[in-house]
């Protein structure tokens, strides 16, 4: 068979797939059938079959209800600190969120904890991207401060750990917790942070994008909280009913 028959043969495979797309979600599930609870080689199977889902992350499943992954979306994000009449105390509302790199990321490790109906996983990303719209409430100096606008944020070189914890039995909520494990580099753009002062605003996108790492470590755990919860509501839309049965099953 020479070179040309495979390249046609690939293409009708791919022109199948398309033109039956609840076959193609069925076979998707089949990269866990080497995978069984309890085996020994366990979490290593299932390590590698997320990987090998990576080309139905920009079209979820629909047939199971899995929302697409590359972007990721979250119509609303919202975290409160404190009294925003004090000194330190904020409101930050994140709004139509989209979150690029899935399909060229890496699960580099998981691990099955049993005994408390959990999973924990390590995912990295090349590449990392986000947008979408905010509105902050603070006080500054006393001085109310109230700006909304649009953000975007790229980071690179970046890993994280994911922790997803199902409460009670099947169908239970999920809970998920986020952490940042490292960022190699990162570029952050927020417009009208001081309501459309072009020239402050440029100073401000150089500061954050030059001096972000010694901050980094208080605003880490901000971070985390934030995105642990856009990840909850995210999870529980797509995986809270996902048929685990179906693609797993005992030994």
């Amino acid at each position: 068979m020479n070179r040309r028959h495979l390249i046609l043969i690939s293409v009708v495979v791919l022109a199948a797939l398309c033109i039956d797309p609840v076959t193609s979600q069925r076979e998707a599930l089949r990269v866990f059938k080497n995978c069984r609870f309890g085996k020994p080689d366990f979490d290593l199977c299932v390590k590698k079959a997320f990987n090998a889902l990576r080309p139905y992350f920009k079209t979820g499943l629909p047939e199971y209800n899995v929302a697409p992954f590359d972007p990721h979306r979250a119509a609303r994000v919202e975290q409160h600190r404190g009294d925003r009449d004090g000194l330190a105390g904020y409101r930050l509302l994140l709004s139509n969120v989209s979150e690029y790199g899935w399909a060229i990321s890496d699960v580099t490790k998981y691990k099955t904890d049993y005994k408390n109906n959990r999973i924990i996983y390590s995912q990295y990303f090349p590449e990392k991207s986000l947008d979408g719209q905010y509105e902050f409430e603070s006080k500054l100096l006393g001085n109310p401060w109230h700006t909304k606008g649009i953000w975007n944020l790229t980071l690179y070189d970046y890993s994280q750990t994911t922790t997803v914890t199902r409460v009670g039995g099947p169908g239970g909520l999920l809970k998920v917790r986020v952490e940042i494990d490292k960022i190699g580099d990162m570029k952050l753009h927020i417009s009208d942070l001081f309501h459309g002062a072009k020239l402050i605003e440029s100073i401000a996108d150089f500061f954050i994008n030059t001096m972000w790492q010694p901050s980094f470590p208080f605003v880490k755990p901000l971070i985390n909280d934030l995105v642990s919860t856009a990840f909850t509501d995210i999870f529980n839309e797509s995986f809270r009913y996902f048929p685990l049965h179906e693609a797993i099953r005992s030994r």
